[in-house]
């Protein structure tokens, strides 16, 4: 039973990180799962988290499944959107943006691990701003690269990526310091700071 608990535990962890619909297969391959093992445990997961009146629930599509709100908590959520975003970009939004402008289109994935952060509320904060825009990423199936839009582009008045501040620059050194041979090659100093009032670009 004990076990059982904790690959609950390790599905929970890998739903809430993962953000997005996730197939079964795949959720047995990160899990070490055997063949056949994941659906009945997402079953078990999935009415565990109704009998327990969680704020969580998960949703099915064929062998897909994510981990969403209830739509009966739909209200609090708009409310807490619309606080969002009527207040200025925080410093991790804007260290997010920053990121993206530099180096997009970038995967969710690389995104977290220039951050060291969970990213998922703050990807989703700059969309809803209409600061970035996501792209099915032409090499991997399910996943998504984001780029930062045109409305941004228009907002700072320039054409596009390569006429920020530094671009030639800091993309160099980023690739650098991600280069697996080139480990110990550190980037002094942080990304540029992309200033915009997020309010007019929207």
């Amino acid at each position: 039973m004990q076990d059982q608990s904790k690959k609950i535990a390790e599905l929970e962890a890998l739903l809430f990180i993962h953000g997005e619909p996730i197939e079964i297969n795949k959720i047995e391959k990160i899990l070490g799962l055997v063949s056949g093992e994941g659906e009945p445990l997402v079953n078990q997961f999935s009415e565990e988290l109704r009998a327990s009146g969680r704020g969580l629930r998960l949703v099915f599509d064929g062998e897909k499944t994510q981990m969403v709100t209830k739509p009966e908590f739909a209200k609090i959520l708009e409310d807490f959107v619309k606080e969002e975003l009527s207040a200025d970009l925080t410093p991790a939004g804007l260290e997010a943006l920053s990121i993206i402008s530099y180096l997009g289109p970038i995967s969710r994935s690389r995104l977290e691990y220039l951050r060291g952060v969970n990213s998922m509320f703050t990807l989703r904060s700059l969309m809803l701003r209409g600061l970035i825009a996501r792209a099915q990423d032409p090499k991997r199936a399910n996943a998504y690269l984001y780029r930062a839009s045109f409305d941004l582009f228009k907002h700072l008045g320039i054409g596009g990526p390569k006429e920020l501040p530094g671009y030639e620059k800091f993309n160099s050194l980023v690739k650098k310091f991600e280069a697996p041979q080139e480990q110990e090659v550190m980037v002094s100093g942080p990304l540029p700071t992309v200033v915009t009032d997020e309010k007019n670009a929207s």
